[in-house]
């Protein structure tokens, strides 16, 4: 499930491909500006993921005869698409916070039952760095009692409603419609 950001896989690849991956890539720097204080782990893969942050920023905004409307459109979109997805992740983090001091339990307590074995993974799984497996969600769901679709993101990007209504259309399916809000109705 491609819903959130993977920092390593654009450190990786060493480029930022679209606008949604730019604004994903602004809310990861910001969290890792707080993680970098602790953890030189956290400081490098700042300082990696803000080279290519610049790299992409000179090549998509620094022209401004190329800034057309479009192009400020669509760099809305992905910003309100990457805030909305930062918010479920702050939510999502909070819950699981909650949860672990209701139960007497902590983050390396977590680490632990979920199987894994390192302090810094846990920390990025749980800032949203790196994503949760959905055996990680499921486990979480099940030992703190959390329901499920508190930690299961169960938004579309926009590239993905786009498809889906597509091919929903090509469906002609008059059981299956799609509203004006971009959502699917069954």
């Amino acid at each position: 499930m491609k819903t959130q950001f993977d920092i390593d896989t654009v450190v990786e690849k060493g480029i930022i491909q679209n606008e949604l991956d730019y604004d994903r890539a602004l809310i990861a720097d910001r969290k890792l500006r707080l993680l970098a204080k602790d953890n030189p782990y956290f400081k490098s893969l700042r300082k990696k993921l803000r080279s290519i942050i610049e790299i992409y920023e000179s090549s998509e905004w620094k022209d401004v005869e190329k800034i057309d409307q479009h192009k400020l459109i669509e760099s809305e979109k992905a910003e309100r698409a990457a805030e909305e997805e930062r918010k479920f992740l702050e939510t999502r983090k909070n819950a699981i916070r909650t949860r672990l001091k209701e139960f007497d339990l902590t983050q390396e307590n977590l680490a632990l039952l979920l199987g894994h074995k390192s302090k810094t993974y846990m920390s990025e799984l749980m800032n949203g760095i790196k994503p949760f497996t959905l055996r990680d969600l499921t486990i979480i769901s099940w030992v703190l009692k959390i329901e499920i679709k508190l930690l299961v993101p169960v938004f579309l990007s926009n590239e993905d409603q786009i498809k889906v209504k597509e091919a929903a259309i090509q469906l002609a399916n008059p059981k299956l419609k799609i509203s004006r809000k971009n959502k699917i109705v069954i």
